[in-house]
């Protein structure tokens, strides 16, 4: 990395990356552990999608196909924008991408019937139709796990620069000199790449976890897709009851209680009314109000400012939950998983 590089590094979201990795997970079986409740929303609508053709491009293999984390550039990146790119791969491109995942065995028909012409579109529609099923609905929550992610990061950058930020998103993330190097334990490659002064894209991401993806985009920088924090809480939150014989509507009322309890995930004031069935003026108030007493804290993310629990907070609503409600530290299950990405490479977090 040079000093260009450093400087022009930034982060950017990947809606794209997130079908891959969830696709990955479901066809790994990897998803009874930490992404149980999302698979138990989303199965129902899975019948909608042609899950034969998305296990022929993402089975549960070695690799995966590179076009799936391309096309990102920013925290709006959308996935519309990223499908049309894919529908424009030249077709050369998109067959070595396609023989990539496959490489040691013939890939499935299902597979192979994409290499005639129209193959990439008829992907990105059924990619499309995967997303608005099982990605989308969650969408708003998810952004709100990345936008609390890059919140920290930024803290960590200015705390420590750029070095302690880039190692603390991941325990084999190290940079030596002008080097960022990513330690894996059962490499099937040593490789380097040497960037040419566009910067690095970093990109958190909820279904990457544990592992981390360091990809090549030709016609944009590349990027360094790592697991964003408070994942853990993302399918664990839940609403306690609207009745005022819960304790925590006992000692904050239930218009603030339930405001409380929603920020296990960052949000802003149009978010929580719409969710809640309150009015933003209302919403604006309560929070006002909590976060006078130490309850919420806030920070600006673009255009909206955004809330979440403070410790204190959190330990106030943790005590009010009824036993066994939620994700106790026994149930979440680690899949330790380690593979390389097309021309990337991969490296698991170790319980």
């Amino acid at each position: 990395m040079t000093v260009s590089d450093l400087a022009r590094t930034r982060f950017a979201y990947s809606p794209l990356a997130e079908v891959g990795e969830s696709l990955y997970a479901l066809a790994a079986g990897s998803v009874d552990g930490l992404h149980r409740r999302w698979y138990e929303d989303v199965a129902s609508r899975l019948g909608r999608v042609d899950m034969e053709l998305l296990r022929a491009v993402v089975p549960p293999r070695p690799w995966i196909a590179d076009f799936l984390f391309a096309g990102v550039v920013d925290a709006t990146t959308s996935i519309e924008a990223q499908l049309e790119l894919l529908c424009d791969l030249p077709p050369a491109v998109f067959a070595a991408e396609l023989d990539s995942v496959w490489q040691g065995g013939p890939p499935p028909a299902r597979a192979s019937d994409l290499l005639d012409p129209g193959g990439p579109r008829r992907l990105a529609d059924v990619l499309f139709g995967y997303w608005t099923a099982a990605i989308e609905p969650h969408w708003p929550a998810m952004r709100a796990v990345l936008d609390e992610d890059v919140a920290y990061r930024a803290g960590e950058l200015a705390r420590g620069g750029a070095a302690a930020m880039l190692a603390g998103m991941h325990p084999e993330l190290s940079i030596h000199g002008d080097t960022l190097s990513i330690a894996k334990k059962r490499a099937a490659l040593d490789q380097e790449t040497r960037l040419t002064g566009d910067g690095l894209l970093l990109v958190p991401s909820v279904f990457v976890w544990p592992n981390v993806v360091f990809a090549i985009d030709p016609a944009r920088p590349p990027s360094l897709t790592y697991p964003a924090r408070g994942v853990g809480n993302l399918w664990g939150r839940e609403c306690l009851g609207r009745n005022e014989e819960d304790p925590l509507s006992a000692l904050l009322g239930r218009s603030r209680a339930e405001i409380l309890v929603a920020l296990d995930l960052p949000s802003c004031t149009t978010d929580l009314a719409a969710g809640l069935g309150q009015s933003p003026s209302t919403v604006s108030q309560h929070l006002s109000v909590l976060r006078r007493n130490g309850l919420v804290r806030s920070w600006r993310a673009g255009r909206r400012v955004l809330y979440v629990r403070t410790e204190l907070a959190t330990s106030i609503v943790g005590a009010s939950r009824a036993p066994g409600r939620g994700f106790a530290p026994d149930q979440i299950v680690v899949h330790p998983i380690a593979r390389p990405y097309g021309r990337s490479q991969v490296t698991s977090l170790r319980p």
